[in-house]
């Protein structure tokens, strides 16, 4: 019985070898078409507010929702963590180019300052891949942000499609796959559950 169950263990039994911590911002990315990027960023948020840290989002889509994430973190985290929608909505809803670049100007504006004020330990921009992706902002220009940001700052960006040069200068990148989704059954959104 005991040589039974010993092969049949296939758990990890020796530790891997301990690194030397070192401090460093991290910039983190979330994407894909797959659910659960926002919610991602969000358990992060909750982490580092675990630790005290202090926490802003920007919400580059999302305009006049009312969502569970932004309802809890008023609710939960209080001055710790400060959303900020900025967005007009989806781009069926906005119907015009120019207002969704100029909408996502406004909103990378205040990311800019988010990234170098000396406030937050951790910023989201939650969404702006799809900003990059239907060319409302320049991944260059988002890139040289990144690439100037203060050492100990972390960076988390949301959205369906991740550019290469992005991907090359992140820390950690996480691409969500859809294999399923209730929308394929003709399910709409759920609130506390989607937004």
């Amino acid at each position: 019985m005991k040589k039974t169950r010993m092969l049949n263990d296939r758990a990890p039994r020796k530790a891997p070898a301990k690194k030397k911590f070192r401090k460093k911002g991290l910039i983190m990315l979330h994407y894909g078409d797959g659910k659960g990027k926002t919610t991602a960023a969000l358990g992060t948020a909750l982490r580092a507010a675990g630790r005290d840290w202090k926490i802003a989002m920007v919400q580059f889509i999302k305009g006049s929702w009312k969502t569970g994430e932004t309802e809890a973190a008023r609710k939960i985290f209080k001055k710790r963590f400060k959303v900020y929608v900025m967005g007009d909505g989806f781009t069926w809803d906005t119907q015009r180019f120019d207002q969704d670049v100029a909408t996502a100007r406004k909103a990378w504006a205040k990311c800019q300052e988010l990234l170098y004020d000396k406030e937050h330990e951790l910023v989201i921009w939650d969404e702006i891949l799809y900003c990059i992706k239907y060319n409302f902002l320049d991944t260059g220009e988002v890139l040289r942000a990144l690439k100037k940001k203060p050492p100990a700052k972390h960076v988390i960006l949301t959205g369906n499609h991740a550019p290469a040069a992005l991907v090359r200068i992140a820390d950690l990148v996480t691409e969500m796959r859809c294999h399923k989704h209730p929308y394929q059954k003709g399910f709409l959104a759920q609130p506390g559950i989607d937004y």
